[in-house]
């Protein structure tokens, strides 16, 4: 599993800072009952970018996105498959 700072320094690299308070916002529920770990159905997905940038500005949808595709390619999800579109298409494609 990714870790925060593999997140952090992901994004520092490609976008010249770490964006902390995004990969908090995505992980938030990582450990916390009923998801643990399978929290990742909450947010990594289209509709939870599209939350990422009301709540924190268009900036953080390119954020979030790359945050999102690290762990999905963690699960063996390629860069040519469908991308989840929420929490249920997340769960249909058989994901975490």
């Amino acid at each position: 599993m990714a870790t925060f700072e593999k997140h952090c320094e992901a994004a520092k690299v490609k976008f010249g800072k770490s964006y902390e308070e995004i990969h908090k916002w995505l992980d938030e529920f990582s450990g916390v009952e009923p998801y643990r770990s399978r929290h990742r159905r909450v947010r990594h997905h289209e509709h939870g970018i599209r939350e990422a940038v009301d709540i924190f500005g268009e900036y953080a949808a390119e954020i979030a996105r790359q945050h999102i595709v690290i762990d999905l390619t963690e699960e063996g999800w390629k860069k040519n498959d469908h991308f989840p579109m929420d929490e249920q298409d997340y769960v249909k494609m058989g994901l975490w």
